[in-house]
């Protein structure tokens, strides 16, 4: 047990070597790792949020306004599926569906035939095939109610919190925010956490735009203050400006979406030098884009964020290259923040911040040195303890610990993991877990000198005897880590990945370190006893 082949002693110092190069980094300042070639190691742990700073976000999604979007949609296509088969109907909006009226009651069982299709949504149109999304009823001639179901709007909600996630990200590695955490909790929530960031009050109003570009036309039927006075036409509404100092009259169908660009970036314009942001379409929207754009010469269109007009030119000519601007009284700042909104893509329902923390830096440094200062106590605290109890054995224990500690954080930089207070506390409770390690062993080692075995066969059966114990106790541990980073979330998760590394590099120091060094000890010495 104790003998180590020259091709085994040079894979243990080998994996030490490259463990220890690997967590080098981190003891260096940035400007020598920036100057270090390209070939060697640059990666080092980054500390989060509870450590540097920085900004926690906890956002919502309205599930209410989720249920309007999805039953207006589903009233959209109830009549487009109508009309397209000459039947005549009104639909009205009710609760979590639609009642839909028949002028003529003889249409009635043709109608839910054809209705059936939003239940069943095979093709995705509504939310996604595979699901039913619907049911269709009518219990009076004339009248059908279509209701939106449970299974349904849970795979909605589902897709549209997947996509949410998506985008925050977007929105926030188009900032350079390094190391963001992004974390969906529970069903309508997503925790973000940003270290490092300096302002948080521009980035909470990045977060919580929905940043839904629409292109509409203007409604010239009616004058504004008429509409105010009345009620606007049918298939119009009133929109504010950007700034709320005028409204304007638009039409409600969406002539181009925003989901149809590829590109936006803030630039000036070349005639005012203001701020503007130019944006170009796909294929798709360049083809509508010009289409209606050619019908609709010399009339306004709205340019249309989040229900608010920034701006309402004239079309004075076809705009079929499939790119153009938007200007609307913007700063350098807010030009380039709505250029990162249409980029990333709209949310595909509105969000707001339910929750915000800010831990300034000097926050962040007191607990860096409060992590500091335990673990190098509860270090310095096991090292006396094992040298006391164990003598030169407990030394060759707190060398194994601390190259132990050295494999962990060299694959945490490996794996580019954030540092957490929570994670330092799995690095400490390691130290713990790795001289249980060693005192299993040594006990076990003194329980053979005890009856009277040699040094040889005391060592050989300390090593391998101990080691179905250690695996056990290892190996629920290594579980319930295991556990909690799946289950768990944020600091819960970085516990769980330094306490899971610390298992494994455990478990190798204790087997292969430890027993190395104790086998040069004694090839070396020739002790008749064992100083334990």
């Amino acid at each position: 047990m104790l003998h180590f082949s020259p091709g085994k002693t040079a894979a243990v110092l080998l994996t030490l070597l490259i463990g220890l190069w690997l967590a080098a980094p981190n003891l260096m300042p940035a400007s020598w790792r920036a100057a270090m070639p390209t070939w060697l190691p640059h990666n080092a742990l980054t500390l989060g949020l509870d450590l540097q700073g920085g900004s926690y976000f906890l956002l919502e999604v309205d599930k209410n306004a989720v249920l309007k979007d999805q039953v207006t949609s589903l009233r959209a296509q109830a009549r487009q599926i109508l009309n397209d088969n000459k039947i005549r109907s009104q639909a009205a909006l009710q609760g979590r569906g639609i009642l839909v009226t028949l002028p003529n009651p003889d249409d009635t069982s043709k109608a839910v035939d054809l209705l059936q299709v939003l239940g069943n949504s095979p093709d995705g149109n509504l939310f996604g095939g595979g699901t039913r999304t619907a049911t269709v009823t009518s219990n009076t001639p004339g009248q059908i109610t279509v209701t939106l179901t449970d299974e349904g709007l849970r795979d909605r909600m589902n897709r549209i919190m997947q996509r949410s996630v998506e985008i925050v990200g977007n929105r926030v590695n188009g900032t350079g925010v390094v190391e963001p955490i992004i974390q969906r909790q529970g069903e309508d929530r997503i925790v973000v956490q940003l270290p490092g960031l300096k302002d948080p009050d521009r980035f909470k109003e990045i977060l919580g735009k929905t940043a839904k570009l629409e292109f509409r036309l203007v409604d010239l039927s009616m004058p504004v203050q008429q509409a105010e006075q009345t009620r606007p036409p049918v298939d119009s509404e009133l929109l504010p400006s950007q700034d709320g100092t005028q409204k304007f009259l638009v039409q409600d169908q969406v002539m181009v979406a925003g989901d149809e660009l590829t590109d936006a970036q803030a630039s000036f314009d070349q005639n005012t030098r203001e701020p503007v942001v130019s944006f170009r379409f796909n294929t798709n929207g360049a083809r509508q884009f010009g289409r209606v754009t050619t019908e609709n010469v010399n009339k306004p269109f709205a340019i249309v964020l989040d229900n608010k007009v920034l701006s309402a030119p004239v079309i004075r000519e076809p705009i079929t290259g499939g790119s153009g601007q938007i200007s609307g009284s913007f700063t350098s700042q807010s030009a380039q923040d709505l250029a990162l909104l249409l980029r990333s893509g709209a949310l595909p329902a509105p969000m707001t911040v339910v929750q915000e923390q800010t831990v300034g830096p000097g926050l962040g440094q007191a607990a860096i040195h409060a992590g500091e200062m335990a673990a190098l106590v509860g270090s310095l605290l096991v090292v006396v303890f094992m040298v006391a109890s164990y003598g030169l054995f407990g030394i060759i224990a707190s060398i194994a610990v601390a190259l132990n500690v050295g494999l962990i954080f060299g694959l945490l930089s490996l794996l580019g993991a954030t540092l957490t207070l929570p994670g330092i506390a799995g690095i400490v409770l390691t130290v713990g877990i790795a001289v249980d390690s060693n005192v299993l062993i040594y006990e076990r080692i003194r329980e053979e000198v005890r009856a009277g075995r040699t040094v040889l066969m005391s060592l050989d059966a300390g090593f391998s005897r101990a080691l179905a114990t250690i695996l056990d106790s290892n190996i629920t541990t290594f579980i319930a880590a295991a556990v909690l980073y799946f289950v768990g979330t944020g600091a819960v998760k970085g516990f769980a990945v330094t306490l899971g590394i610390g298992i494994i590099t455990t478990v190798f120091t204790a087997f292969t370190v430890t027993r190395l060094l104790v086998s040069w000890w004694y090839r070396g010495v020739k002790p008749r006893s064992i100083p334990i």
